[in-house]
């Protein structure tokens, strides 16, 4: 069986070498001149830096199983998070449970509450009887509206927004704190948290390679055009070149307001190529419209497509000359600072893989009408930085040597209350084609070993359908 894949992020390089272990022709196209998708790195002075911040947990054991099996477990770095949350100005620590204690912004009783609520969360294993609530509703009944409004509340609106936060289901909570539990040796102990030495950008260069040493290929700087769909049977892909000059992230130097990729050439040169079957591994939006106007009796299933919501992940990446906190993670509970979270990469791995500096992801998500989507580089960097000096007093602008603006149209999936009777199936309605993306991970949230899962698992599913 011949077989295109849509894109070449962690779902389509695993679905292209499940694939071509089993022996098919398998052809995966990404519009970027790499491979990696969302956990893609770019060149930061010599080291390799991931555009936007990822790490791994200790249940991620799909895609720690795979990094075996490409023999390259030694690169795997096994290290002590530290968690902070910034309330009240102030940084408390949220190392373990037991740090919940002094989170003086609420009462002993409501610290209490606050705990033992998110432990009974942790011991819930079915998420179902979680799913008619949304995580406003929910938690506040739960924690009380002191809990809530000092530290869920907060989050809720930082991460999605006046629009969508009441939105939310409780749910994706349940699967954010499962993920967390389940990478520490017991409910009170420290999270531990593993990250690629060297960067992701490794694990996918092996992929690829081992796909091309199985015969088949993996074409970058390709963007899939259309999807060839005959008698509601796909038959093939319509692609076109694309510039081999990628501007995100994009350094405060570089003065272009595109954050994604050059303008490719208008008078383009599309070539066809045929398969038996293909896997779209891209967003929605990007799914509906290479699928338009081919589907004439499923109107119903592009309106489907076209009701599930993203959020854009925009993110500041600072490259400093001193440390800005302790903590790896940051979460923000202070409602008027306009960012969800500060990721201090060298708080997980040591400065010196980057040359002695300090990196630090400031990470927002965003719809794209908001105003901090539209700003400049210049001016979100000032926008943020009197913020910066209000978590840490004593950093100061000259602390920064370099600046990167990264935005990811697409991000982050709203998902309601539920959301399983909205998921969209792998199998479309067209013959032979299936769509394999971040907002079928459900209930777990987007994450490189959820898309590793997916890509074996709709690797599996394109077999049994042949």
């Amino acid at each position: 069986m011949k077989i295109g894949i849509i894109g070449a992020g962690a779902a389509g390089l695993t679905a292209a070498y499940e694939l071509g272990k089993n022996g098919h022709e398998v052809e995966v196209f990404d519009r970027a001149p790499f491979v990696g998708g969302q956990a893609s790195t770019f060149d930061l002075n010599g080291s390799k830096l991931e555009r936007g911040y990822h790490h791994l947990f200790l249940s991620d054991t799909d895609i720690i199983d795979l990094v075996d099996e490409l023999g390259m477990s030694q690169i795997l770095e096994y290290s002590d998070s530290s968690v902070g949350t910034f309330c009240d100005n102030k940084i408390y620590k949220f190392a373990s449970a037991l740090d919940l204690l002094k989170f003086t912004p609420i009462s002993f009783a409501d610290r209490i509450r606050l705990g033992l609520v998110t432990l009974f969360i942790s011991r819930i294993n079915d998420w179902k009887k979680l799913e008619g609530f949304t995580a406003d509703e929910w938690l506040r009944k739960y924690t009380g509206d002191s809990g809530y409004d000092a530290f869920w509340g907060p989050m809720l609106k930082g991460k999605f927004g006046e629009k969508y936060f009441h939105k939310i289901g409780m749910t994706w909570v349940w699967g954010k704190i499962h993920t967390r539990f389940a990478s520490r040796n017991n409910k009170f102990s420290k999270e531990k948290l593993i990250y690629p030495v060297g960067g992701f950008e490794q694990i996918f260069e092996r992929m690829k390679n081992l796909i091309q040493e199985q015969g088949n290929h993996v074409q970058i700087s390709k963007n899939v055009n259309k999807i060839i769909v005959e008698d509601n049977k796909v038959i093939g892909l319509k692609v076109h070149d694309s510039p081999s000059t990628w501007t995100s992230p994009q350094p405060l130097v570089n003065k272009s307001n595109d954050q994604t990729v050059l303008n490719s050439n208008p008078n383009i040169k599309l070539s066809t190529y045929k398969f038996d079957s293909v896997i779209a591994t891209c967003s929605l939006p990007i799914f509906s419209r290479l699928i338009e106007k081919q589907i004439d009796v499923h109107n119903s299933y592009l309106n489907k497509l076209e009701k599930i919501e993203y959020m854009s992940a925009v993110m500041l990446i600072l490259v400093l000359d001193k440390p800005f906190s302790k903590y790896y993670w940051l979460n923000i509970a202070d409602p008027s600072i306009p960012f969800v979270g500060i990721i201090e990469q060298t708080n997980l791995v040591p400065p010196a893989l980057y040359s002695g500096k300090h990196i630090l992801y400031i990470t927002n998500y965003l719809t794209k009408d908001d105003r901090l989507y539209q700003l400049g580089h210049q001016d979100l960097l000032s926008e943020y930085i009197p913020h910066l000096s209000k978590i840490n007093p004593e950093f100061d602008a000259d602390f920064i040597e370099d600046s990167y603006i990264h935005k990811v149209d697409y991000a982050q999936p709203i998902v309601g209350s539920n959301y399983s009777n909205r998921i969209l199936p792998h199998k479309t309605p067209i013959k032979g084609l299936y769509l394999c993306n971040t907002t079928q991970v459900y209930p777990q949230d987007r994450g490189t070993n959820y898309s590793v899962r997916l890509g074996k698992k709709i690797a599996t599913k394109v077999m049994e359908n042949q």
